[in-house]
């Protein structure tokens, strides 16, 4: 299994609507290194869900439940995107301040690369995020 952060604008897709819809494709990459990301993941890896831009901060969790194919909003075939199903909220969400002050995290790709909108996240990384921010993983 390998653990992903993935990047929302709350204004355009939010996590109360990832919860809503339960899986949804998570479309609209136009990045090369962040599509290499999403061919890369499998069925049953695990992606931080982050809301970008006006909050910026991790509010839950997502597993993929299948892997790459041609993204729908593109009309170029080598966009893909992948469906991600919601896999529980964070009760207490992780805001970039947080992420940005913890030495724990200071190798973290969200801040080596903070405009890639689908990065690799270590085993480590997600158990301390989890944990730190009290993953209620869906049942």
């Amino acid at each position: 299994m390998a653990f992903w952060l993935i990047k929302s604008e709350p204004a355009s897709f939010s996590w109360d609507e990832q919860v809503k819809n339960v899986v949804e494709p998570w479309t609209g990459v136009r990045n090369y290194q962040a599509r290499n990301n999403l061919k890369a993941m499998k069925c049953g890896d695990k992606a931080l869900f982050y809301h970008s831009v006006t909050e910026k901060r991790i509010v839950g969790v997502v597993e993929v439940v299948q892997e790459a194919f041609p993204d729908p909003t593109a009309d170029d075939p080598r966009w893909v995107c992948v469906d991600v199903k919601a896999d529980g909220a964070f009760r207490h969400p992780i805001s970039l301040a947080e992420i940005k002050a913890d030495p724990a995290l200071e190798s973290m790709a969200l801040l080596k690369q903070s405009r890639l909108s689908v990065a690799p996240v270590t085993e480590e990384e997600f158990a301390y995020l989890t944990r730190k921010g009290q993953w209620e993983k869906a049942q």
